[in-house]
């Protein structure tokens, strides 16, 4: 039988998903409470019973999205470091797994795209904290490379970081919304190529 934190972790993963494909099909504004707990076959009384209010649920669903990216990032670096990989190789190894990510959850990337440039919105500051999370482990790595000679000294490293993560986060996007007929084998290999000849200096 299933304990009552693992049946409140099932609720809460329930509700997250209803959140997160209603507000992608809607907007934030236009989704109710009643429409979330009917999408998630739960009564509205336990949307308020793990959250405290719709905006509150959508903080969160934000932050535990960008959290289990920036976990599926460190995981792919730490492989490719324990494969006896270059940091390149790392680099290369969570551009494999941003996509991998975004394809898993395309409507909470979506979601994040379209609020990350909001700046009226209450959960603005705890976006911007999961952000800096998740590129901060992109930083790593480079900096990493940096101090081992793989990478040059010249590169700035928090404008790369941020540009990798963006180059990923919307090409996965365009590739999904526009040219769903590539594999991720093909887009992946784009990037890569992008990552092998801008960043690490070798030819594409």
């Amino acid at each position: 039988m299933e304990s009552s934190g693992t049946r409140r972790q099932n609720t809460r993963r329930r509700l997250f998903e209803a959140a997160v494909t209603l507000i992608a099909e809607q907007g934030f504004s236009s989704t109710t409470v009643d429409e979330i707990a009917e999408r998630a076959g739960v009564a509205k009384g336990t949307v308020y019973y793990n959250f405290a209010s719709k905006t509150v649920l959508f903080e969160e669903l934000l932050r535990h999205g960008i959290e289990l990216l920036t976990d599926s990032l460190q995981a792919a670096a730490d492989d490719a470091a324990g494969r006896g990989g270059s940091r390149v190789d790392a680099l290369d190894a969570m551009i494999r797994a941003g996509l991998n990510f975004i394809t898993r959850y395309p409507a909470l990337m979506q979601l994040y795209v379209a609020e990350l440039w909001r700046t009226n919105r209450a959960w603005q500051s705890t976006l911007m904290q999961v952000r800096r999370k998740a590129i901060a482990v992109i930083e790593s790595v480079l900096r990493d490379a940096v101090a081992g000679g793989e990478l040059s000294e010249e590169i700035d490293v928090p404008l790369t970081a941020s540009a990798l993560f963006g180059m990923v986060l919307v090409a996965a996007l365009d590739w999904q919304s526009f040219q769903p007929e590539r594999s991720i084998d093909e887009v992946h290999s784009a990037l890569s190529r992008l990552l092998q000849g801008r960043v690490s200096g070798a030819r594409p």
